[in-house]
Parts: structure tokens; C-alpha cells; sequence
């Protein structure tokens, strides 16, 4: 069943339908009366009744081809209108349908904002045509930049053009935007409702920018500009006037009371150096102060110009951006610089106990069974270093700019050059540690390591210096010292004795028991040698013509070694000479005594002639 509503609508949708029924009823009555008058006129006039009723039939039969041609247009108009009802209904539900979509997107999307003169009038939504949102949106503020700066401009000439789908906000001949119902939707009003706000802000806005870009409103500006110029001039001369005085109440401290800088009585810098470095101080802090009076005055200076104002800002962030990006960068910093500064903390003290340690165990207070005082040091500076090794690898991460990959690509690229270029280097500090523990001689030894020989004076974990018995100072590598023979004379002088050696050659015709003695006598009287273990003498070697001795004394200070072994050598002269025996080979003895005949004979040759 239909409602009276539905009724009455249908009513409005088909007055053509409700007309031809109207039609019909009024023929339907004309047909009646004129059979009722037709049979009032058969009984007065039969010949005229019969006249009337052919007509009838006529009339009736027209008005039947009529009926029946309404009735078809009837259909059709139906039809019509319901394909048109349907249309209607389908622009409802896709109307409805978008409606509810905007709904839902409504709190995501921000819209893009309408910026004129760095003011924000209103967000447009919707795109209109093939222009999005931000292309409306730049449009609109570019037509309103350009209609601000007219100075002919009148705020009146703004006005609606109603179109049938959209709303043009027109100046003049110009459109500076359109209103479409998608645009109502989204403010959720209605086309002609939204114009008319939008058209008041635009409005408003130009009338702000006439009163900006008045003629009055440019003097009263450039008149500032000029202040502020003034200003600024008076500024840095005072500046300059100041620091003036600064650098001449420097050069009169210096003439009074300035006194040179020293540390622990070492001076470092005399009162001339240090004036000067005050000076450059005060120079660097006048050039600091101007920087940042212009840093503060340049955009003071653009920003009284609208035309300006944006570079002003622009130029304000470009100075102030990076203040504060390093500002959030160190305030960002201070909880990795915590964790830092714990790892340090932690790592140092446990530098400082194995320090602790090192020392009581090379001072022998403390005994390891198996580690030797002198591994102390090394050992500790081994262990310092693994665990610096480790701080630094735990802070890397926390270090600024460590993710970056510029910083990663340039601490690869040192560690190739160092790699590359440090062979040497690792391979003498290996050498040097191995050299530590293998424990061939530490410092103040006398050491011989190929012809070298003298007191080792400094060993380190790459080379050794060794000084000569000719205060020579030689510096040899730790690999030439692992790949060579060394010897160690301190070491064998203080456990067993060193035992310093001499050869001796003498003729059968002396005794060797008496040789034996002098020699044994003669090692006694040298300043060094000990008594205990007793000098004892070796026979070497059997010549044909001489025998060969070799006299054997302890000593237990080898730096002393070639002092002691050179009073040895005199006084085996000394004692030989006190027993009338002459230091010489057999061999020796001959070939003088050849040489004294060769000449006997030439003598007697020359007397002869």
C-alpha cells in the first residue's frame, strides 16, 4: 500500500497522467448528455435525431482514437519518468555512498592549506577537474598574491558567479577559485554556504594586504630600514671602540703586571707570547660579537619588507636550524655520554689495581710460583692495552656519527693503512714481547748480540739500546735481536762466574808447570778475578814448534770485562818478564834469527868490497 506522502509525490512526479484522466471523465460526461439530448431529439424530430446520432457515433469514434493515443503516451511517459525516477535514485545512493567515504576520511586527511602573505586561510580537500588539492591550493594563493599587490585594487569587486555544478569566487574578470559540492561535503555545508565564507576570508585577506601595501605603509618601512642601518653602524663602531681599549689595557698589563706563564717552573709561554695570544683572543672575540650582530640585524633588515619577509625567515632558520640541531644533538648525546663515561670509569679502575699488582709482584712483595718479577710490567702493559682495546671497541657504538657510513668507510680505510704500512712495526713489537718472556737479558745487562757488545740501556716493545764499551749508542730491532745470537755476560757473571779466557803459545823449551803458575799467578794479582772458583790454564793445542795455553779466571762483574781482561793481559807480562821468559813462538825466534844473519852476511859483503 502506498502512503498519502508516496501519493502526492507521484502526483507532482505525473501531472500529465492526472490530466488525461480528467480528459476522459469530462468526454465520458459530454458522450452521456449528447445520447440524452439525441433521444429528446428522435422523439421531436426523427430525421434530425438520426443526423445527430451519425455524428455521435463519429464523435465518439474520434474521441476513442484519441483515448487510445493518450493512453499510449501515458505509457510511454511512464516509463520516462521512471527511468528518470531510477537516475535519481542512483545519484542518491553514489551522493549518500560518497558522502559516507568523506565521513571516514575526514580525520586522516589534513587538507592542504591556502597560504597568502604567510597566512593560512583555509584547507581545501577535494580535487577539482585534473587539479589536485595542492595544485587548487597554489593557484588560489598565486591569483590572491597578485591581486594583493595591485595598488588600484577595490575589495568590492568581489563577488559569486553561481554556475549549475560549482561556484566561481570571481575579482573582477578574474576567478581566484571555485566552490564545488565536493568541496561542501567535506566542510559538510552546502556549496553556496561555503562560497559565501570563503569569499568573506579572501575578502578580509585583500583588505589586509591594500593597508599593507600602501603607499604610507612603504615610507613608514623604508624609514625603519634606515633606523635600523643606523643603528647597526653605531653598533659595530662601539664594538670597534671597545675592543680598542681591551687591546691597549692588554699591551699596558703586559708593561705592568703580566708575568710569564709557567708550569712546575718550565715557562711556557714568555710575557711577549702571551700578550700576543691575548690579543689574538680579543681580535677572534671582536670578529665573534660582529658576526652575531649581523647574524641578529639581517633579518631584521628583510623582514620589514613583505616582499622580503619569507627570505628574512628563511635566513633566521638557516642560522638558527643548525644551533638547534646541535643543541638536540648534545642534549640527544648525554645518556650515551653517561654510559661512556661509566665504561671509562670502570675500565680505569681496574687499570689502576693491575698496576697495583704489577708493582707488588715486581717489587717481590708478591710471589707467583712460575711468573718472574720482571713479566710484571710487560704483562700489565699487555693486559692495559687488550683492555683499552676493549673500551674503545664498547664506546664505538655510542661514539656521534658512528652509524654513519662515512665515518664506518674511514675507520676501514685507516685500518688498511695501518695494516699496510705497519708489518714492521707488529712484527717488532711481537718480537719485543716474545723477547720479554723468553727473558734473555733485561735492562743495565752487558750483552754481546752479534758484534755488539755493551749495557743494555732501555728495552721497549720494538727496539733495544745497547751502549758500547765506546759510549756508542746502538739502536737494534727486536726481530734482529730474536734471529741472532745473544749473548748474556751479567746473567752468567751473577749465577755460575763468568769465566774470561786468554791464548798463550810458548816453546817446549820452557816447562809448562812453570807456565801454568805464571799465569795462574798472574790472573791472582788482577783486580776481579775471583779466588774461588781457583784461575785454572788449559792446553790447547800441540804445535810442532810451540805449545798453546790458555789461562781460565772467574769474575762475577761483567761490565768490568774489558777493564779486568786488560789488567789480566799486563800482568802476564808482568810476571813473565820478573822470570826472564820472552813472550814469543819458536817460529818467531827463527825467523828473526834469519833476518840477523841475512844481515850479518850483507854487512860482511859490503866490508869486503
Amino acid at each position: 500500500m502506498e502512503s498519502i506522502a508516496e501519493r502526492s509525490i507521484k502526483k507532482k512526479q505525473y501531472p500529465l497522467i492526472s490530466w488525461i484522466r480528467t480528459f476522459c471523465l469530462v468526454a465520458g460526461l459530454a458522450l452521456i448528455f449528447s445520447s440524452s439530448v439525441a433521444a429528446q431529439t428522435q422523439e421531436d424530430n426523427p430525421e434530425q435525431a438520426e443526423e445527430v446520432i451519425k455524428s455521435d457515433s463519429v464523435r465518439l469514434i474520434e474521441l476513442s482514437l484519441e483515448l487510445e493515443q493518450m493512453k499510449l503516451n501515458e505509457i510511454l511517459l511512464k516509463s520516462k519518468l521512471e527511468e528518470n525516477n531510477q537516475h535519481h535514485i542512483a545519484d542518491s545512493l553514489k551522493k549518500a555512498m560518497q558522502i559516507q567515504r568523506i565521513d571516514s576520511l575526514r580525520a586522516e586527511t589534513p587538507g592542504v592549506p591556502v597560504v597568502v602573505d604567510g597566512d593560512t586561510l583555509f584547507n581545501i580537500y577535494a580535487a577539482r577537474g585534473g587539479q589536485s588539492p595542492i595544485d587548487r591550493a597554489q593557484s588560489a594563493a598565486e591569483i590572491m598574491m597578485k591581486i594583493g599587490h595591485e595598488h588600484t585594487m577595490k575589495v568590492d569587486s568581489v563577488y559569486l558567479l553561481d554556475n549549475e555544478t560549482y561556484i566561481d569566487i570571481m575579482y573582477g574578470d578574474k576567478v581566484i577559485m571555485s566552490v564545488t559540492e565536493q568541496d561542501a561535503i567535506w566542510n559538510t555545508t552546502t556549496p553556496a554556504k561555503l562560497a559565501g565564507i570563503y569569499m568573506s576570508i579572501l575578502s578580509d585577506k585583500i583588505r589586509l594586504m591594500k593597508a599593507e601595501n600602501s603607499l604610507w605603509q612603504i615610507v613608514k618601512r623604508a624609514g625603519l630600514f634606515l633606523i635600523v642601518i643606523c643603528i647597526q653602524y653605531l653598533l659595530v663602531k662601539l664594538i670597534n671602540f671597545l675592543f680598542r681599549k681591551l687591546r691597549r689595557e692588554i699591551i699596558r698589563f703586559k708593561q705592568q703586571k703580566m708575568h710569564p706563564l709557567e708550569i712546575r717552573g718550565l715557562e711556557v709561554l714568555n710575557t711577549r707570547r702571551l700578550c700576543r695570544m691575548l690579543i689574538m683572543l680579543s681580535n677572534f672575540l671582536r670578529y665573534v660579537v660582529l658576526l652575531a650582530l649581523f647574524i641578529i640585524t639581517i633579518p631584521i633588515l628583510f623582514s620589514i619588507f613583505p616582499q622580503t619577509e619569507n627570505l628574512a625567515y628563511r635566513i633566521f632558520y638557516y642560522i638558527v636550524d643548525p644551533v638547534k640541531m646541535v643543541l638536540r644533538a648534545i642534549i640527544d648525546y648525554i645518556p650515551n655520554l653517561f654510559i661512556i663515561a661509566i665504561i671509562w670509569y670502570c675500565v680505569r679502575y681496574i687499570i689502576k689495581g693491575l698496576k697495583y699488582l704489577s708493582n707488588e709482584i715486581k717489587s717481590e712483595k708478591l710471589k707467583i710460583t712460575g711468573f718472574y718479577p720482571d713479566w710484571a710490567e710487560p704483562t700489565f702493559n699487555i693486559i692495559r692495552f687488550l683492555l683499552y682495546a676493549f673500551m674503545i671497541a664498547m664506546i664505538y657504538p655510542y661514539l656521534p656519527g658512528s652509524e654513519s657510513g662515512v665515518f664506518q668507510g674511514i675507520s676501514v680505510f685507516v685500518g688498511v693503512i695501518v695494516s699496510l704500512g705497519s708489518s714492521t712495526v707488529i712484527s717488532n713489537f711481537i718480537a719485543g714481547f716474545v723477547i720479554t718472556y723468553m727473558r734473555p737479558f733485561k735492562t743495565g745487562d752487558f750483552i754481546k748480540v752479534n758484534d755488539t757488545m755493551g749495557n743494555v740501556i732501555e728495552k721497549s716493545p720494538f727496539i733495544t739500546r745497547v751502549r758500547t764499551i765506546k759510549n756508542e749508542l746502538v739502536t737494534i730491532p727486536n726481530t734482529f735481536i730474536v734471529s741472532s745470537n745473544t749473548v748474556n755476560y751479567s746473567y752468567s757473571a751473577k749465577q755460575y762466574g763468568l769465566i774470561i779466557h786468554t791464548m798463550l803459545t810458548m816453546g817446549y823449551d820452557v816447562p809448562w808447570r812453570k807456565v801454568h803458575q805464571l799465569l795462574i799467578d798472574a790472573a791472582l794479582a788482577t783486580d776481579g778475578v775471583q779466588e774461588h772458583p781457583a784461575p785454572f790454564v788449559l792446553e790447547t793445542e800441540l804445535n810442532d814448534n810451540y805449545m798453546c795455553y790458555q789461562i781460565n779466571a772467574y769474575i762475577k762483574n761483567a761490565d768490568e770485562m774489558p777493564e779486568i781482561m786488560s789488567d789480566l793481559l799486563q800482568n802476564i807480562q808482568d810476571k813473565f818478564n820478573e822470570a826472564h821468559i820472552e813472550l814469543f813462538a819458536p817460529h818467531h825466534f827463527t825467523t828473526r834469527k834469519w833476518q840477523d844473519n841475512n844481515r850479518e852476511n850483507a854487512l860482511h859483503a859490503e866490508i869486503n868490497r
